[in-house]
């Protein structure tokens, strides 16, 4: 075979990453029985676990809260799940504000950041009681307008120049969000005027970074403009919110990110520029989706063919577009055979779905156990902007979706989507819809 060569041991991360795995190929075959690949699975119990020690990290700052971006894993079952552990929802559709409501979030337990918002978006998000985070000052006359201005407003301010982003999300001065920095200024003048009683704090401009110095940074950012703001404005911020992107540990020789780090720096930082000018309590917010289920999701596929061309290629039953994030982003993600954790790495393969595109692959010249037809591979990291940004390109339909019980048992959190659903829209076509 063209992909034969030296065998390589599996490295010692590499084994590490995936004998973590919380099932074993003996298990993933009954499930499959009554499940048929493919599917996502998801590991309750280790997000549970991760969601207690993400708020133990930070349990020093006044009323923490984390709100979970629903946008990284939109299922009611693990928003439900995140709810019991404390969570808020960090929503920016009229789906994902609807599905917090439907889980029993309200209040202050959602936070409303969007962009280019419609107007019945944001009245949902008034009715609810949400925190309204604008995107642009021009939404301030237009939500007065369509439907008024509430008692607590925040702000996402965008630094342009002043901070760097990085490849996934880009740079901040070319991003279509938030507010530049006369702006924010301008527009907490003008929310004090129309008598806005509290006020939030909010930026985002970092997806999927794992130096945690970067979230410190941002915080220091923030706290100076709590401090500005009350002196030139007279406006005191009541809570800011830090955003999201904290990574996650892609690749066998990454190591997680340091939240302990990132919380300890920004306590210090909390008590220099914020304790010590009078300015507390602040409330400290963030809106991580990715580190909190992001490791603990699995993308489970049988493989069909191996094909033997100018490279070796595996087939499976699953194709990327139930993981656009690896043809979108040039994205890695470590893939498991079920069975053969740890064996040598004695092929090099690419794993691909059966698209109509070349860059449907799984991984690409990847060194890997030698695979055979009906084995069961498992792409790691699939927790977070997988399944949520899934499509149907060339007519694959979107998996299932499995949630492991800590007991071992498995229920199905929403099931794969059928021919008769995909034709159930199509409208005034004979044969079609209804």
């Amino acid at each position: 075979m063209s992909g034969e060569r030296i065998v390589r041991p599996a490295t010692p991360e590499e084994t590490a990453k995936e004998t973590s795995l919380p099932f074993s190929r003996e298990q993933i075959e009954t499930i499959a029985q009554e499940y048929p690949t493919p599917f996502y699975i998801y590991d309750e119990g280790a997000i549970r676990q991760n969601a207690r020690n993400f708020l133990e990290t930070f349990s020093w700052a006044p009323e923490f809260r984390n709100f979970f971006a629903v946008k990284a894993l939109p299922n009611p079952h693990i928003l439900s799940i995140l709810k019991d552990e404390g969570f808020g929802a960090d929503c920016s559709s009229m789906v994902e504000l609807e599905m917090a409501r439907r889980v029993g979030l309200s209040g202050e337990e959602i936070m409303f950041t969007s962009n280019n918002t419609p107007a019945d978006q944001f009245a949902l998000a008034k009715k609810l009681g949400a925190i309204i985070n604008l995107d642009d000052i021009t939404h301030l006359d237009f939500l007065e307008k369509q439907v008024g201005i509430p008692s607590t407003l925040s702000f996402r301010y965008n630094p342009g120049p002043l901070r760097e982003g990085n490849a996934i999300i880009g740079k901040p001065e070319e991003a279509k969000y938030g507010l530049t920095r006369t702006q924010l200024f301008e527009g907490y003048m003008r929310a004090k005027e129309k008598e806005v009683q509290r006020f939030g704090l909010h930026t985002m401009i970092v997806s999927n970074e794992r130096n945690p110095e970067y979230f410190a940074e941002t915080a220091r950012m923030l706290f100076e403009l709590v401090g500005e703001l009350d002196d030139k404005v007279g406006v005191r911020i009541a809570f800011i919110n830090l955003g999201g992107g904290v990574g996650v540990p892609h690749r066998p020789e990454h190591e997680p990110v340091d939240v302990k780090q990132i919380s300890t720096q920004v306590q210090k930082d909390y008590q220099t520029m914020i304790v010590a000018k009078g300015l507390d309590p602040l409330q400290i917010t963030m809106e991580c989706g990715r580190y909190i289920t992001g490791p603990y999701g699995y993308f489970i596929a049988r493989v069909r063919h191996i094909t033997e061309k100018y490279r070796d290629y595996v087939g499976v039953d699953g194709s990327i577009t139930s993981l656009p994030r690896i043809a979108m982003y040039g994205a890695y993600h470590h893939l498991t055979v079920l069975g053969k954790e740890g064996a040598s790495r004695e092929m090099v393969y690419d794993v691909t779905g059966s698209l109509c595109e070349n860059n449907d692959k799984f991984v690409t010249q990847r060194e890997l156990p030698k695979i055979d037809p009906n084995d069961l591979v498992v792409v790691h990291e699939g927790g977070a902007h997988a399944i949520a940004m899934a499509n149907e390109y060339n007519g694959q339909l979107l998996p299932k979706e499995l949630l492991l019980k800590p007991d071992g048992s498995v229920l199905q959190i929403r099931r794969e989507r059928t021919m008769d659903d995909y034709f159930s829209i199509i409208v005034n076509f004979p044969g079609f819809g209804k």
